[in-house]
């Protein structure tokens, strides 16, 4: 295979891995507690979001929760109706950052999640684990085409996760009355997360797809867990916040 073509197989490759990390392990697990992880899983999931993103779960789970407890008002740490669509999809990343360094919001936010030894020796330290990271990706590739991989990797990565909070506040089907929107075709790329509507009507809700048609890729993850017996869903049901919408949703 000729080298650019694996390289950019590789960076998708990489891409997925972190995506779906991003939504079990980030999102549904941490930052809503929607399903357990048996001690190994989270270790592994742990360890890739270390290693292709460097965030750290505690701030992460502190801003979204602090993005659901003031969703598109003062306060909403990466709202497009407030920042505006561009300012959110190219900023994400940096609006992130400084609310999660402000002092204030992972105290208030993720006092649960306080840091273990762990986080002290590695998992804090985001630099080490992307530079690890990067260098599986030259001793595999080679130092040219390995940073090739990372790139197409991180850029895809910030680009994708930001589209959910920026164009999934703006556009897309509205099933439940909240100012969220579903974008099926963002939810394909970003194993199930473009369904931001539903999310915000069942915030603990472990499955996002809720509405007939709908797919929700890391559900499929999250399903062959259970099946495994590494998960649990917290809720039988979804537990919904915002009523079904009388407004059209197409």
């Amino acid at each position: 295979m000729p080298q650019p073509l694996l390289a950019v197989l590789v960076g998708l490759a990489v891409l997925q891995i972190a995506i779906f990390s991003t939504t079990v392990y980030l999102h549904r697990y941490s930052a809503h507690k929607s399903l357990t992880l048996s001690p190994w899983v989270r270790m592994v999931f742990r360890t890739l979001i270390w290693l292709t993103t460097g965030v750290k779960p505690r701030e992460w789970a502190a801003v979204h929760r602090k993005h659901h407890a003031f969703t598109d008002v003062e306060g909403d740490p990466h709202s497009p109706i407030l920042l505006g669509l561009w300012r959110v999809e190219l900023t994400n990343a940096l609006l992130y950052r400084r609310v999660a360094r402000d002092g204030i919001t992972v105290t208030r936010y993720a006092k649960d999640m306080q840091p273990d030894r762990l986080d002290r020796a590695l998992f804090d330290h985001a630099f080490l684990g992307l530079g690890l990271g990067i260098g599986i990706l030259v001793l595999a590739l080679g130092w040219e085409w390995g940073l090739v991989a990372a790139a197409i990797h991180a850029s895809t990565y910030l680009l994708l996760n930001a589209g959910v909070n920026s164009f999934g506040h703006m556009y897309g089907r509205q099933p439940f009355e909240n100012t969220a929107h579903n974008l099926q075709s963002l939810a394909f790329l970003v194993a199930g997360e473009g369904l931001h509507n539903n999310h915000h009507a069942a915030p603990t809700s472990a499955k996002l797809a809720l509405n007939p048609g709908e797919i929700d890729p890391g559900w499929w993850l999250i399903s062959l867990l259970v099946r495994t017996r590494q998960a649990t869903i917290r809720l039988d049901a979804p537990v919904f916040k915002t009523p079904k919408s009388t407004l059209p949703v197409s």
